[in-house]
């Protein structure tokens, strides 16, 4: 299909591995792939795909998605990774949907709270992390916000629409967004703005991190960039609360950052009350590869991208995980992972 349009001429770039912009570092050739940088280019986008019959996928980082092997031909990848600002608007924190949550935590850690603790390391952008509410032990991401800013993408105008958070419907990785084709473009944080100095730094920090230009989705470089501001403050006295501490120490004991990954496979069922990777680790399950697959051998809800795998190896042990769990406890887990 030959496409004429100034929006996605302009936006789009063609023929493009997906693997760069999945954390798996899986995905086939994109034969359309746009990184728009303002809500009014994806609104212009969009408009494009419409008129034409075109359909589109929305993503951000690409940390919680397995891209096909094959992507159709005639599919618009949009990822926001690069709709990224974290500014103050009437007294609040206004943060784009590209961000990367954990760009949060760096945030509070300058503003004196531990209120976003939580974020850090976090991998994913914010966007990605209300349409999920993303979550770390007990805190998620809809403790934080006050106000999230969407497209509805079957209004004609694909204005920027706005709803109050409690207005949200979240629940354990569920919220409203789910449930309607909205695109995030943004969020106000219910957090306070601390002092000048607090929002001075952060639109340093927010410099580099664009600096590194349309960098790959890569975990490795998220944890080297992430860690090294945390440090960097450290030596400017800016301590590193326990809470992050205790994080890098989970997260790296777990592995997580090793290889490439979505991270938790599986959503834990609470009703059973047992997590998901432990009942993997019951049953075995832990280090079984298959292709250029592998079940974590330290996390069993965790499925590795250990030697150039392919999807179709990812979705082998997805579902011998899957069959294995309800044969033996008698339910089947919910993906957490976002199959194209």
């Amino acid at each position: 299909m030959t496409l004429h349009t100034s929006a996605i001429d302009r936006l789009c770039k063609r023929n493009v591995e997906l693997a760069a912009f999945s954390t798996y570092g899986i995905g086939g050739k994109a034969n359309y792939l746009a990184l728009p940088e303002s809500s009014s280019d994806l609104a212009d986008l969009l408009q494009d795909c419409m008129k034409r019959g075109i359909p589109w996928y929305i993503f951000g980082m690409g940390s919680n998605i397995l891209f096909p092997d094959e992507p159709k031909h005639d599919l618009v990848f949009i990822s926001l990774k690069n709709l990224v600002e974290l500014h103050v608007s009437n007294g609040k924190w206004h943060v784009s949907s590209g961000t990367p949550m954990s760009m949060l935590s760096l945030m509070g850690l300058m503003g004196g709270t531990d209120l976003l603790d939580f974020t850090f390391l976090l991998p994913g952008c914010l966007g990605a992390g209300i349409y999920m509410n993303a979550k770390y032990n007990a805190r998620q991401i809809c403790d934080i916000l006050d106000v999230v800013y969407y497209i509805d993408t079957t209004d004609p105008s694909l204005k920027v629409q706005s709803i109050e958070a409690a207005d949200c419907l979240f629940a354990y990785k569920q919220s409203i967004f789910q449930m309607n084709p909205w695109i995030i473009v943004g969020a106000d944080l219910n957090i306070p703005v601390s002092s000048e100095e607090q929002i001075d730094m952060t639109s340093v920090l927010l410099k580099d991190w664009k600096a590194r230009g349309s960098h790959p989705s890569s975990l490795p470089s998220f944890f080297s960039f992430f860690l090294g501001e945390v440090h960097a403050l450290a030596g400017k006295g800016i301590e590193t609360p326990q809470a992050m501490l205790d994080i890098i120490k989970y997260r790296t004991s777990k592995r997580h950052f090793d290889f490439p990954s979505c991270g938790s496979v599986f959503k834990n069922n609470y009703d059973y009350g047992v997590a998901v990777g432990s009942l993997v680790d019951q049953l075995n399950m832990k280090g079984t590869e298959y292709g250029g697959a592998i079940i974590s051998p330290h996390h069993g809800n965790m499925i590795l991208n250990q030697k150039n795998a392919k999807a179709a190896d990812i979705l082998y042990l997805i579902n011998l995980i899957s069959e294995s769990i309800n044969n033996h406890y008698g339910f089947v887990p919910e993906p957490e992972i976002v199959l194209v």
